[in-house]
């Protein structure tokens, strides 16, 4: 029995986004445009320099989860919260988005994640994450029921890094596979593809994973090249589906031998890339799981990233099962 669409899987977080120049990245020696791994301390830190902020549930994986039920689909999450002050927001904000969502929360130490998002004018995220809670995360917290009547488990690759959650999962490919469900991932950034990409080929080789999620600069990390058609030619050897985004260039799907490529959405003005491909895979995973073509799917995905990147945040603040409905596309 079909319960969800989706169910994602990943770190919750809750982001904290500020702006800043270039200049106050290079002083405080931030990487821009990647995910940074801090601990307590740094967190701190970078804290109290930061400029006003919005603070929002996010984490890559709930904000799919997020855009999924937006869209009008059934959406449920797994991911770990301390039972702090910030673990209740999470809680509370995924919930009001119609997200199915009972990870039992754990103690109040470690804390629970949080994200410092630095958005520079160019609407370029630099996220500097102390995971807390997160690598509390195993197979503990896999309800079975809610991965069999799942259509597609989605994951982050930012799972693969606290430790428990690999076999968490590898569970939970278990069983969706059982059940002739689906599993899919996001390569999450290419800092991450650099730390695991031999992991991640093998998840997609041994057919654990499914369905592929990627942008331009994760996929040629992990095949370690500049030449991105090759990069394709070999994702679609190693994988059963794939869809890579290509920024303002729109996305490519890749099927065997096909190559179905997606123009982006027109905007207005770029004021904040922060939940662009989780807002992607959103749309596309909305798509795939409604049946619809492949080619639809893309345009979902680019529709759902082209709304989120002329926001603050990674959540949507308008309907997007009523603005796709006005375009054509739902």
């Amino acid at each position: 029995m079909v319960k969800f669409d989706v169910l994602t899987v990943g770190n919750a977080i809750v982001d904290i986004i500020s702006r800043c120049d270039d200049s106050f990245l290079t002083e405080n020696g931030i990487t821009k445009g990647a995910m940074n791994l801090i601990d307590a301390e740094r967190a701190e830190r970078l804290y109290s320099l930061m400029g006003p902020a919005v603070e929002a549930s996010g984490g890559s994986a709930g904000n799919t989860a997020a855009g999924i039920a937006n869209l009008g689909g059934q959406a449920a999450y797994f991911g770990k919260v301390a039972d702090d002050q910030l673990g209740k927001i999470f809680i509370h904000d995924i919930r009001a988005q119609g997200v199915h969502y009972e990870t039992r929360p754990k103690g109040n130490n470690p804390p629970t994640a949080r994200s410092m998002i630095f958005v520079t004018s160019d609407g370029e995220r630099s996220m500097n994450t102390h995971l807390g809670a997160c690598v509390e995360f195993g197979p503990e917290d896999v309800e079975a029921d809610v991965v069999a009547s799942s259509k597609v488990t989605y994951f982050e690759g930012y799972l693969w890094d606290p430790p428990r959650a690999k076999q968490a999962i590898l569970d939970c490919a278990r069983i969706a596979h059982e059940n002739g469900r689906e599993m899919s991932m996001t390569l999450s950034d290419s800092f991450c593809v650099d730390r695991y990409r031999a992991e991640f080929l093998d998840l997609m080789r041994s057919g654990t994973v499914d369905i592929v999620f990627s942008n331009t600069q994760e996929v040629l990390a992990l095949y370690e090249t500049d030449d991105f058609d090759l990069a394709l030619d070999r994702l679609a050897r190693d994988s059963k589906l794939a869809a890579v985004t290509m920024s303002e260039k729109g996305a490519v799907i890749v099927k065997d031998a096909e190559r179905i490529r997606v123009d982006a959405l027109h905007i207005e003005e770029l004021v904040d890339t922060t939940g662009a491909g989780d807002l992607f895979a959103a749309g596309f995973l909305y798509g795939y799981t409604q049946g619809r073509s492949l080619y639809d799917c893309g345009r979902l995905g680019c529709f759902a990233a082209g709304v989120v990147i002329q926001q603050i945040g990674p959540r949507p603040l308008i309907s997007l099962e009523q603005a796709g409905r006005e375009l054509g596309l739902i």
